[in-house]
């Protein structure tokens, strides 16, 4: 086999576990599931040994990540929910709602991202803040919530 088909082979696989991601997590699957299930994939069609790359190559890098920026994701989740428990979210969009109108609420959503995280708040938390108050324009907008992450990511995304 000449020895540019095992490279292709491993490209094709990168982009069908890609894909494969995008679907399970567009379905909601969570990431730490959907996660795993892709890198089999990935592992499959590149013809490395299944086992010791999972083991030695994958759980290593992602213990490192979710060690490395857990407490990032602590405090922003912590943070969405006490947004979400206290009513901070729905007295937010009910104030960005009254100003823009119930149908900018991809508008609010990008223009609110964009002044939190040109505010100084980490880009992990804005995620986790953004998103209570996100999907609380969309209710009232009658939007679909799988347009959330996309305008969070529009809003928070460095310009060049």
């Amino acid at each position: 086999m000449p020895k540019e088909v095992p490279m292709i082979l491993g490209i094709i696989g990168i982009l069908l576990s890609l894909a494969l991601l995008i679907t399970l997590a567009y379905r909601g699957m969570p990431v730490l599931i959907a996660a795993p299930i892709a890198s089999i994939v990935a592992l499959v069609f590149s013809q490395a040994p299944l086992l010791p790359a999972y083991t030695e190559i994958f759980m290593p890098a992602m213990a490192g990540f979710i060690g490395s920026f857990f407490p990032v994701f602590l405090t922003g989740a912590i943070f969405g929910m006490l947004m979400t428990v206290t009513g901070y979210a729905k007295s937010i969009a009910a104030t960005v709602t009254s100003l823009i109108g119930s149908k900018a609420a991809i508008a609010a959503t990008v223009i609110t991202s964009a002044l939190v995280t040109y505010g100084g708040i980490s880009l992990f938390v804005v995620a986790f803040v953004m998103y209570p108050l996100a999907r609380e324009l969309f209710r009232v907008a009658d939007i679909p919530r799988r347009l959330i992450p996309a305008t969070i990511a529009l809003g928070s995304s460095p310009s060049r």
